[in-house]
């Protein structure tokens, strides 16, 4: 299946669970794979024949700077569901969501989850 990729998109928010979460923020980094087939806008050279991925970049940074959640897991969710509420022609989404700096001792580079979603008829 072909798909579109949106790596890194760096974002500051406040999400999580833990009080200094929701005071001081922190950054997360999202990835987006939108699987969905190219032949239409590789064939036409035409831009209805795919996702715009402008918009659907500005639409994925408004979702992660907004409300602040619990879960990173949850974030994914609403980006997911938002892809396929604004854009018909995706049939399936992965959404990885990047903690840089979470809040807990040890030594790692980051913490991050992943959901694939496929379209439901």
């Amino acid at each position: 299946m072909d798909n579109i990729r949106i790596n890194g998109i760096k974002t500051y928010a406040y999400h999580g669970v833990f009080d200094a979460e929701r005071t001081l923020g922190q950054f997360f980094i999202t990835d987006v794979v939108m699987h969905l087939d190219l032949t239409p806008a590789s064939t036409t050279d035409d831009l209805n024949g795919t996702v715009h991925y402008g918009e659907a970049y500005q639409m994925i940074e408004e979702i992660i700077k907004g409300e602040p959640v619990n879960l990173i897991e949850h974030l994914a969710e609403k980006v997911s569901k938002a892809l396929f509420d604004q854009y018909d022609k995706i049939v399936g989404t992965e959404v990885t969501i990047t903690k840089v700096n979470p809040p807990i001792e040890g030594n790692y580079d980051n913490v991050s989850i992943t959901l694939n979603r496929k379209r439901e008829d």
